[in-house]
């Protein structure tokens, strides 16, 4: 982890290059750094970064790993460190939580959302945006990334 990061944004198995680089700019804007843990649905390379127009790449600050284990193991983050995001938690909306420096907001595919096995292992550290509409199924993976990391700013510096 780096010690000058405000928080980590994590990324788990992201599929759309657009919003992985909406993200990366939240991070850069705010002094976070960006985690992502494969498998990505789109190449990261800095010729596939470049043809997404995402010039400003080479500030973001990025740690990848290959998988949960991997990412788990390196960063040895304590339970309450971590912020699950799912559409289904129950009645764990994300406002005032206890976000801390250096904590991790972690964040599933667009499509698959976070997998079964955290569900399981952090059934207690799952948060929703709340939406009031039965039109929208679920809001974009960027947007709820920046309205989560204002927040956790919120908390932590203000």
């Amino acid at each position: 982890m780096s010690k000058d990061a405000i928080f980590n944004i994590v990324l788990y198995a992201p599929d759309i290059p657009g919003n992985t680089g909406s993200i990366g700019r939240t991070c850069i804007a705010l002094g976070a750094r960006l985690v992502l843990i494969k498998p990505y649905g789109f190449e990261l390379t800095e010729k596939a970064v470049r043809r997404a127009g995402l010039d400003y790449w080479k500030y973001v600050e990025v740690a990848e790993y290959e998988n949960w284990d991997e990412f788990y193991e390196s960063e040895s983050p304590k339970d309450e460190e971590l912020f699950f995001y799912t559409k289904t938690a129950k009645e764990n909306h994300f406002y005032g939580r206890g976000y801390t420096k250096g904590c991790y907001l972690v964040f599933g595919s667009e499509t698959k959302g976070l997998p079964k096995h955290i569900f399981e292992t952090f059934p207690n550290r799952l948060f929703c945006l709340p939406m009031f509409s039965e039109h929208v199924r679920s809001l974009n993976l960027s947007n709820v990334a920046t309205a989560v990391a204002y927040e956790a700013l919120r908390v932590i510096s203000y």
